[in-house]
């Protein structure tokens, strides 16, 4: 499992030229070359979870999951003693593989160390959920460094915002007036997604955008969305006319080469 993960995320390089095992710590694997830096651990309940900064860009994986049929799924997750949250996924073309939406402050999270319990809905074959409980090494080293490496922060305040973002894009009362249409970049992939988080301002406009995540790395898609965000507006419509209340928003572009 730890091979399979190495070769998931780094490519086809050889795992004892690379793997450096941070003592008490999660597995740490530097590239230089890829400019990669890749913090994972497996466990016995057959799950491997790895984050990783490639190029600048940081991604969540978790693997040995019940395969899905479904592009996207939703996983509840349990911290310690902290309250279960459900948190959004996107399949790999491996179906038992999934990477996160919000993968820095998952990061952050798992950095902890503690008890994790990961609930997949309807996983049985006869439509019960699967639960896996698992104890997480504390990790300083490992995490923290693919996090540094990215520049996202070991700790951040946004995160406690997180359950109010959702789903649906927009709080209650929110619309858009001009809603986020990024053209598709010049590269060589035919399809990708991207993750935004933006601030709103009153009198309309996003600010302090920031790419979540991004899939492909290196497909040119979040600077894509990042320029149309800056394009895009919101209206209150709670309060027609009013300024727009201050609230962090997000929203999941998905490109398809036309």
């Amino acid at each position: 499992m730890k091979r399979f993960l190495v070769a998931l995320l780094i490519g086809a390089v050889a795992l004892p030229a690379l793997a450096q095992d941070a003592p008490r710590d999660w597995d740490l694997v530097r590239d230089p070359a890829k400019k990669s830096v890749l913090a994972f651990s497996t466990f016995d309940v057959g799950l491997s979870v790895g984050f990783r900064c490639i190029d600048g860009s940081f991604n969540a994986v978790l693997a040995g999951l019940p395969p899905s049929r479904n592009r996207r799924r939703a996983l509840e997750l349990t911290f310690r003693e902290g309250d279960p949250f459900m948190s959004m996924w996107t399949t790999t073309t491996d179906r038992s593989v999934a990477v996160s939406d919000f993968p820095a402050p998952l990061a952050r999270e798992f950095r902890q160390g503690g008890q994790l319990q990961v609930m997949v809905p309807g996983a049985a074959a006869d439509g019960r959920n699967i639960r896996y409980v698992v104890e997480l090494p504390g990790s300083n080293v490992a995490i923290d460094e693919a996090l540094t490496a990215c520049d996202r922060p070991l700790v951040d305040p946004r995160d406690a915002e997180l359950a109010a973002i959702g789903e649906s894009e927009l709080p209650v009362g929110f619309a858009w007036q001009r809603r986020p249409q990024p053209r598709f970049p010049a590269t060589r992939y035919a399809e990708g997604f991207v993750v935004t988080t933006c601030l709103t301002s009153p009198d309309g406009p996003l600010r302090d955008c920031v790419v979540e995540m991004e899939h492909p790395h290196d497909g040119g898609f979040g600077e894509a969305t990042l320029r149309a965000a800056r394009r895009a507006r919101v209206l209150n419509m709670a309060q027609p006319g009013a300024p727009v209340p201050v609230r962090r928003v997000s929203f999941r572009t998905n490109f398809v080469m036309p």
